[in-house]
């Protein structure tokens, strides 16, 4: 079984000065790991940085102002965590850029379509690429948690942008859980973190949310599953709805639907009876 918050591991992860990378942070340094963190806000960075020094102490602790889409910065970061710590049993690719964009939707900006696409496709990538052949030359077990998106999934109106990002962060994850399954010898495992509705950042907490630290928890007891998709559910989304809305997002192709169907108004009545529905395949667990 894998784990991902193991005594005497190291864990680096991307995004860790708020939200969800800084609940794993605390977690990790709560199990007695080594920690490396990266953000590129200067000020959440050092604050967390403090807390973690206190408890896991500086030797112990690598923090970071780096840009996950700047390879070279990633591959110089991943040198200076292997030389200080050691090669990561943890690997979570958390970091991602959210642009509300202007009015246009398909046609926003094109500086925001790259922005969004090089924080939150090629910071997983340059991760991966920077960490991974240390983590195997290691030949320690290890985790990589790439943090994807329920939009990337089901592709909801309003942020076409980030909507694709996350949609290619699913696709790679795919591709390197695949990868790391068929390498002769390899205890690395990959997972794809779909969080749902979690109160992140600075935003205020509002009832029906999930904290970060419930997406942590659950993300921990599923990695421990060995479960490939942790499809986070949230106060108000149960598994069951999202699993519906997956579903009927998919069977558009087999259907020959109108792409989005869901939002489509000849399609509504027939997503309402559609979600009354219980699934035609009952999920395992």
């Amino acid at each position: 079984m894998a784990e991902c918050f193991a005594a005497d591991g190291v864990a680096v992860i991307t995004g860790g000065a708020s939200g969800i990378g800084r609940a794993a942070a605390r977690r990790a340094a709560a199990a007695g790991m080594k920690i490396a963190l990266v953000d590129i806000n200067a000020a959440k960075l050092a604050t967390i940085g403090a807390e973690l020094a206190g408890v896991v102490g500086g030797a112990n602790l690598v923090v970071e102002r780096v840009d996950v889409s700047d390879t070279a910065a990633m591959l110089g970061f991943a040198r200076q965590v292997e030389q200080q710590l050691g090669s990561p049993t943890l690997l979570m690719n958390n970091a991602a850029a959210f642009v509300s964009g202007g009015p246009g939707g398909i046609l926003d900006a094109n500086e925001n379509w790259q922005r969004v696409f090089a924080v939150n496709v090629l910071g997983p990538v340059n991760g991966v690429q920077a960490f991974l052949p240390g983590m195997l030359a290691a030949g320690r077990q290890g985790v990589i948690i790439n943090t994807g998106s329920k939009q990337g999934l089901t592709n909801p109106p309003g942020n076409p942008a980030y909507n694709t990002s996350k949609a290619a962060v699913n696709a790679y994850s795919q591709n390197l859980a695949r990868d790391l399954r068929e390498r002769e010898g390899c205890a690395i495992s990959a997972h794809l973190l779909i969080p749902g509705w979690t109160t992140t950042g600075d935003a205020e907490h509002r009832p029906g949310a999930w904290r970060p630290e419930q997406v942590v928890d659950y993300m921990a007891a599923a990695i421990a599953q060995d479960r490939f998709f942790i499809l986070c559910p949230d106060e108000e989304t149960p598994n069951e709805i999202d699993h519906k809305r997956i579903l009927w997002n998919a069977m558009d192709i087999i259907e020959n639907r109108p792409a989005l169907s869901r939002w489509h108004p000849d399609y509504q009545q027939a997503f309402a009876d559609f979600m009354e529905q219980d699934l035609p395949v009952r999920p395992k667990n």
